[in-house]
């Protein structure tokens, strides 16, 4: 969330900007984004979503194809690279099923993944960090879906 991409998934992606070696960071500090990390690493999450209006907010280009990002864990270690493969900006509604299995949060539905995710997007870090106490979200919500692949992971090994 400087970049909310938003996976449940959220990827309240707090990078600073989605320029080569961008850092990455997946939802807030805590049990999301530490599952979020762990789905990354075991090859589960391959998308995400965040919201333009975090983008636009932030003053930020959304990421390109090959753009790359170092991920950082809830305790700020970098532990892997990823890097773009493809983006689209689309109504929320829009947002397919393929996306939604491919973001590796379980989900069976897009009914079930929108549920969680607004849950989130109308949370109170998100309003604090778009600093709009009354944000929300619609069908008519421009949100940015990205896919990406592990490119290196970063952790110690043993």
């Amino acid at each position: 969330m400087g970049r909310l991409r938003s996976s449940h998934g959220f990827r309240l992606l707090l990078a600073r900007g989605h320029r080569r070696d961008a850092q990455g960071e997946f939802a807030f500090p805590g049990a999301l984004r530490d599952r979020l990390v762990a789905a990354i690493l075991d090859g589960s999450k391959t998308s995400t979503t965040g919201l333009l209006a975090d983008y636009e907010h932030e003053g930020e280009p959304i990421p390109e194809a090959g753009d790359r990002s170092v991920v950082i864990d809830s305790d700020g270690r970098p532990v892997a690279v990823i890097e773009v493969t493809g983006v689209r900006v689309v109504p929320l509604a829009e947002v397919d099923l393929a996306h939604v299995v491919d973001e590796g949060e379980g989900h069976r539905s897009v009914a079930e993944w929108r549920e969680g995710h607004e849950r989130f997007w109308h949370g109170e870090d998100v309003r604090a960090a778009l600093e709009d106490p009354h944000f929300t979200v619609d069908d008519t919500t421009p949100v940015v879906l990205e896919r990406f692949r592990l490119v290196t992971d970063l952790r110690p090994a043993g």
